[in-house]
């Protein structure tokens, strides 16, 4: 059986089970795909299958297809390339005005998030670091700066500092540092964040495997408690031709 139409049935095996009622078809299509994609049964330098295809092999009508994949796409998921079809997507889409971690944007596109740590260390605060932390000269802080990879493709260069109270010990951050803070109670709840675009350094572009001078974005973050004491101060180096960074806005 096309692995896909195995999908389509535990999709609506599973809603059923949940009390859900059967699905629409194209959410079952959906959520099909998502899965497929979770699975490595699409690869992001492969195309989907066409739409005429799958709504062959699947029994069901190009529309709603269609309107399976317009959903995808509408999350960033997939992307469309005109005369080519619809591929993953495989640039990563960071909506500004969210605040979430590294680890979260990465899973939510159906990747895997990994990390290569450069250094770790623990220390006093500098000057810049009790400035922006708005930390007395003397206090401690823990400093992790690591690479971060989507899948095996290199995306970031994080330089985090983290006031030492928020965590029981420097050996606390695993995969995620947000998750690490939260389980202390003392994940941030908001944050200031500056964007800025450069050009890397030779030693930039050598760790994120880009050519020295391609264009970079330098995205710095201070985090704040629910009592508003900053907890985090975080500068990350992102290759410009990965990342996508978009924001909501509203009228006042």
């Amino acid at each position: 059986m096309n692995p896909l139409v195995q999908l389509m049935h535990d999709a609506a095996k599973a809603s059923l089970a949940a009390g859900a009622g059967k699905l629409p078809l194209y959410q079952q299509l959906q959520r099909a795909l998502r899965q497929a994609i979770d699975n490595g049964v699409y690869g992001p330098s492969s195309a989907l299958p066409a739409e005429r295809q799958l709504a062959l092999e699947l029994g069901i009508s190009r529309i709603t297809v269609r309107k399976a994949i317009d959903s995808l796409v509408d999350d960033g998921l997939l992307v469309r390339r005109a005369g080519s079809g619809n591929f993953l997507n495989t640039r990563i889409e960071k909506n500004f005005a969210k605040l979430s971690s590294f680890s979260e944007d990465i899973r939510a596109r159906g990747r895997v998030p990994k990390s290569n740590w450069l250094k770790r260390s623990e220390g006093l605060v500098t000057p810049e670091e009790a400035l922006r932390l708005r930390l007395s000269p003397g206090t401690p802080v823990y400093r992790f700066n690591r690479l971060r990879y989507a899948d095996d493709a290199p995306m970031c260069l994080e330089y985090a500092t983290i006031a030492a109270f928020a965590l029981p010990s420097l050996d606390a951050v695993g995969d995620s540092m947000y998750e690490a803070l939260e389980a202390t109670g003392n994940r941030p709840v908001r944050a200031l964040q500056r964007l800025s675009a450069l050009l890397l350094g030779a030693e930039q572009a050598r760790l994120l495997d880009a050519r020295e001078g391609d264009a970079g974005l330098c995205v710095e973050r201070l985090g704040f408690l629910r009592d508003g004491r900053a907890v985090e101060f975080c500068r990350s180096y992102f290759r410009g031709d990965t990342y996508d960074f978009v924001a909501e806005l509203t009228a006042a």
